[in-house]
């Protein structure tokens, strides 16, 4: 190519960039100017909107204020308030403040490591997991906060819960509760009353299955940590467990309004107190279906809620007497002998 040929081709390519320049600097012009006056535009930031200086016209609404949520009045303030980074978190048993080196032998461009670029990298993460658990109560920690964390997940239990869970942890460690006892007994504890505390609770029994420790050494250790902590754990509502029961049938709105009214009846006429929710609860389902004429059996019911189909039968009974259902029980039980 010629040199006149290049010289036109970079004056082509200098004219383009100059009207590109220009056509971004109009735009930015016409967004700074009221559309209607053509006065300056100013951001009022206490209310979030964009107004025009000279007519008062709001051009835009709903600003994003990019600032910090907080207020400092002085430097130390302000720094001692700054942060970075990802929130702390009680889930962790350095609260998520260290690193953590990846387990992938990639580099940043997603290439594979070297043998011994993968050796350095093993030696890295085994010092980097020495330096992250110094001593023995956060090798404990560490351990109890994933034992909690894996119950958690298998008993389908929210975040909020596994915090509190790892609150109640932490607590029982540092007041030296768990000389004597095992970690994953008081993790176990500690998940199942955090699960009652948030009104999410699960069954012993469910809880229990996917705890590494026996049924008995669990609820020694859970009445021991109640006691110890002074937890406030107030008894189980049957109505919590009647909601995650009522989502594996298909079930009419009406019959599930039914169950909840049947619930309501017996603690109004003072017969659930003593008896165990989850009975309750799978009771009032099955009492609701039967009302409502829905195909629901015992031991379906008695499946899901993991209960025996005689504590449907016993306490079914008792919650249609109490909401006087009584015409739709067998004829061979009776009134008198359904709310005995």
């Amino acid at each position: 190519m010629s040199t006149s040929n290049k010289e036109t081709e970079q004056s082509v390519v200098a004219t383009i960039e100059r009207e590109s320049e220009r056509e971004q600097e109009d735009t930015e012009e016409r967004e700074n100017v009221c559309p209607e006056c053509g006065g300056a535009l100013v951001a009022d930031e206490e209310h979030a909107e964009t107004v025009c200086a000279d007519c008062g016209l709001v051009v835009e609404t709903g600003g994003i204020d990019r600032g910090p949520e907080w207020r400092a009045f002085d430097a130390s303030e302000r720094d001692s308030k700054s942060r970075v980074g990802a929130p702390t978190t009680k889930m962790m048993h350095d609260k998520g403040l260290s690193s953590n080196i990846g387990w992938q032998d990639r580099d940043a461009y997603g290439r594979t490591l070297s043998s011994r670029q993968r050796e350095k990298m093993q030696r890295l993460r085994t010092w980097d997991e020495r330096f992250r658990t110094r001593n023995s109560k956060e090798r404990n920690l560490k351990q109890a906060l994933g034992e909690i964390d894996r119950m958690a997940s298998a008993l389908g239990l929210p975040k909020n819960v596994r915090e509190m869970a790892s609150v109640i942890y932490r607590r029982a460690l540092n007041e030296d509760l768990l000389p004597g006892r095992s970690i994953e007994g008081v993790a176990t504890a500690s998940v199942y009353a955090a699960a009652r505390q948030a009104g999410v609770p699960r069954t012993m029994d469910e809880v229990a299955t996917v705890s590494r420790i026996d049924e008995m050494e669990f609820k020694r250790t859970y009445r021991y940590i109640v006691r110890e902590l002074s937890l406030e754990v107030r008894p189980a509502d049957p109505e919590q467990y009647l909601n995650r029961f009522e989502s594996e049938f298909d079930l009419d709105s009406v019959t599930k309004h039914r169950a909840h009214d049947l619930l309501k009846t017996a603690k109004e006429a003072g017969i659930t107190s003593g008896k165990s929710p989850v009975g309750l609860a799978a009771a009032a389902l099955y009492a609701a279906a039967l009302v409502e004429g829905e195909g629901l059996t015992q031991d379906a019911v008695a499946e899901v809620a993991d209960v025996s189909t005689v504590t449907i039968r016993n306490r079914y009974h008792d919650l249609l007497a109490a909401a006087g259902e009584t015409d739709v029980l067998p004829t061979s039980v009776t009134a008198g002998s359904a709310s005995a």
